[in-house]
């Protein structure tokens, strides 16, 4: 059987990243950021966009920000529903939705749909993210009740 989640040197693949990036999401959903915050390429260029707000550059801020994530969750597990998954040379990117419930700052678990953008590069032959545009989809005005 074929390992697609490294490559032949070990290094793991764009595939394995990708797979790691969706194990790491339903760890932060449920209380733990460190899984995510791996996730990332340790730089100061790489960006988030957040859904709750924050904009951010630089690991150190974004590990910050992470963490004040991870803490206001108290359960849920996101299902991943990617629209486009691309990759090609040294960058890659996702774009679709984390759909499912979620528990945040003690309240009942609810439906927390987030549309989602993400950025991959390769260094040294190890994928990481390198930004993370999240938000809260509007209703979309084209549909009529």
């Amino acid at each position: 059987m074929t390992d697609l989640t490294s490559a032949p040197n070990g290094a793991m693949t764009f595939a394995g990243a990708h797979a790691a990036v969706n194990h790491a999401l339903a760890a932060i959903r449920a209380g733990d950021p460190e899984p995510w915050i791996q996730c990332w390429a340790d730089s100061d260029d790489v960006t988030l966009f957040g859904a709750w707000g924050p904009v951010e550059k630089g690991i150190d801020d974004l590990t910050r920000t992470f963490r004040w994530v991870g803490n206001r969750f108290t359960s849920g597990t996101p299902v991943i529903d990617n629209t486009v998954v691309c990759q090609s040379g040294d960058l890659a990117y996702t774009v679709g939705f984390e759909h499912g419930e979620a528990a945040v700052d003690g309240d009942a678990a609810q439906a927390m749909p987030i549309r989602v953008t993400h950025i991959y590069r390769r260094f040294d032959g190890e994928w990481r993210l390198v930004h993370r545009h999240a938000d809260f989809p509007p209703a979309d005005p084209r549909r009529h009740t």
